[in-house]
This record gives structure tokens, C-alpha cells and sequence, in this order.
């Protein structure tokens, strides 16, 4: 986004010029402009955010596309890592009548979360990958899909400053190829799959050939999906053996 976008986007946000000032010096101070405005544009609608909360990236987009051309009015959908929410509060207005349950094991990214998916019907849980949903999902999820942090360890320093500095370190450091995460999630995903589900993870252009394997080596059949317009990566897994119950 340019300077003069930034700008216009500050001065929209209040009539007052003592706030406006405050807002200014925060963004100069290098703090993420979605945090600053308390909201990030994602997919075409506004999400809220706020400080200590990832900020949901364009490329991310393309995992909620690819995941909607999956989804029927009534699917189960899980949103894990889920963050502001972002992608599971789109998949419900673009997919209408799902069910959907997101989870983070981050507090305040549940209560941002919250804010974005309980008005538009979907459930929020607090707790590590699995473990804080409904037993009684076990085998009835149709989707899940999850943006969890794949930056490898020893990466994190060449990331952007406001990333660095504005978002949670559990959000960006995937362990030390980046993927220790995903292979929690991939493992976990067919106790809670039903048969024909999908699961979908973003990944990294480098690293999506490792991620097909782990979804091999858990009984996946496994696609890869990518737009160079976002510079976007998914693999999109589909179990090749019944799920376990």
C-alpha cells in the first residue's frame, strides 16, 4: 500500500485531529497499520484486529477460495490457528449455512476472533490445535483449514520489523523447517475428518513439496494450489483411507 492510501485511510478513520495526531505517530512508531486503524481488509470485508493479534495476509485469500470451492450450504467447517478468524468469517458469507468452529490456542486472539465469527453464527474455542473442540465433531468435519505459522526458526529475523515486533512470535515461528504445526495438524486431522473431507494448509512455494509429504505419510492424497497474483501456496489433502473414529 502507498503513503498517500496509508493516509487517506488515517484521515477516514475520525474527525478528531488530537486522535488523528495519536494515530499518525503510532503508524510512524512502525506499528502495523491494521492495528492502528483496528481493522484489516481481507478478502473484501473488514475483520477486526488489534495489538497482539496476526494481521490476516492477502495471500491467505486464496486458501479461502480454494477451500469454498469444497463447501455445501450445511458443511462442518473448522478454522484452525485461526487467529482474528478472518478466514473462517469469510468462508461463512461466501458459503451460507455452514457451521463453523474456529480455535487458537493465543487468549487474545480468541477474544479478537470472537468479535469477528460469533456475530455471523460460528463458535470460537481456546485451546492447542484439536483439543479444545467438541468430541462430537470427531469424523463429521468436512473442511478444515489452517494458516498456522510456517516461518522457520532461524528465518524470523528477516521478517518485516512491524511482524517482528507487533505480532506473536507463537504466530510466525513454525520450528526449525518451519513446519512443526502443520505436522500436528495434518497428524490430528482424520480422527476428525469425515469420509471424503478435506484439509487445507497454507504453506510456502519452498516448503510445499515437504508439506505434501506429511500429508502422505498421514494417508493423504494431496494437491497443491498457488496464484503468482498473491504469491499464495495451499496443499489441499483428501484422505485415501476411510477416517479413523
Amino acid at each position: 500500500m502507498y503513503a498517500e492510501d496509508e493516509a487517506a485511510l488515517l484521515v477516514a478513520a475520525t474527525d478528531d485531529p488530537t486522535e488523528l495526531e495519536a494515530l499518525v505517530a503510532r503508524r510512524i512508531d512502525g506499528v502495523p497499520l491494521e492495528h492502528v486503524l483496528g481493522w484489516a481488509d481481507f478478502h473484501g470485508r473488514r475483520i477486526v484486529v488489534g495489538p497482539g493479534v496476526f494481521v490476516p495476509r492477502r495471500r491467505s485469500e486464496l486458501l479461502v477460495d480454494e477451500a469454498a470451492a469444497l463447501l455445501r450450504p450445511g458443511a462442518i467447517v473448522v478454522d484452525m490457528c485461526c487467529g482474528s478468524g478472518a478466514i473462517g468469517a469469510v468462508l461463512t458469507t461466501v458459503v451460507a449455512g455452514i457451521e463453523l468452529h474456529a480455535s487458537d490456542i493465543e487468549p487474545v486472539a480468541v477474544r479478537c476472533a470472537r468479535r469477528n465469527v460469533e456475530p455471523l453464527g460460528g463458535t470460537v474455542h481456546e485451546g492447542n490445535l484439536y483439543d479444545p473442540l467438541p468430541p462430537g465433531l470427531h469424523g463429521r468435519v468436512d473442511v478444515i483449514v489452517a494458516n498456522a505459522p510456517y516461518v522457520p526458526s532461524d528465518e524470523i529475523e528477516t521478517l518485516p520489523r512491524e511482524a517482528r515486533l507487533h505480532e506473536p512470535l507463537i504466530t510466525l515461528d513454525g520450528g526449525p523447517d518451519g513446519l512443526d504445526v502443520q505436522r500436528g495438524i495434518v497428524a490430528g486431522a482424520p480422527a476428525w475428518l469425515s469420509p471424503g473431507g478435506h484439509l487445507l494448509i497454507e504453506t510456502s512455494e519452498d516448503q510445499a513439496g515437504t508439506t505434501r509429504q506429511v500429508f502422505a505419510a498421514a494417508g493423504f492424497t494431496a494437491l497443491q494450489a498457488t496464484s503468482e497474483e498473491l504469491g499464495a501456496t495451499v496443499v489441499i489433502g483428501a484422505l485415501s483411507l476411510p477416517a479413523r473414529r
